[in-house]
């Protein structure tokens, strides 16, 4: 087992928390599952979420760009238009 450190329980709003030592490295805003089996509390980190990019603000910056009309875009058609198609074609 490794080293045992000792930390305090506050009381937080209408919470509880935790002061964990500096010592364990914990990176502050972490998010944390925290489970309770035999009276003990078991901490295991969160995945770190996906950084995301907000486009909202780049709407209009560039007037002078035009989009593409629907008719030169090229596009594959879905499989379940092609199906209806020879579906179509075979009924005839």
């Amino acid at each position: 087992m490794g080293k045992e450190y000792t930390g305090k329980s506050f009381k937080s709003g209408n919470s509880v928390a935790i002061r964990i030592p500096a010592a364990l490295g914990v990176e502050p805003d972490r998010e944390w599952t925290i489970t309770e089996e035999d009276g003990e509390l078991r901490l295991k980190a969160k995945p770190e979420r996906r950084k995301t990019t907000d486009v909202s603000g780049f709407w209009g910056k560039a007037p002078w760009l035009k989009p593409i009309p629907r008719e030169l875009r090229e596009f594959d058609e879905r499989p379940s238009t092609i199906a209806a198609r020879e579906a179509a074609t075979r009924a005839e």
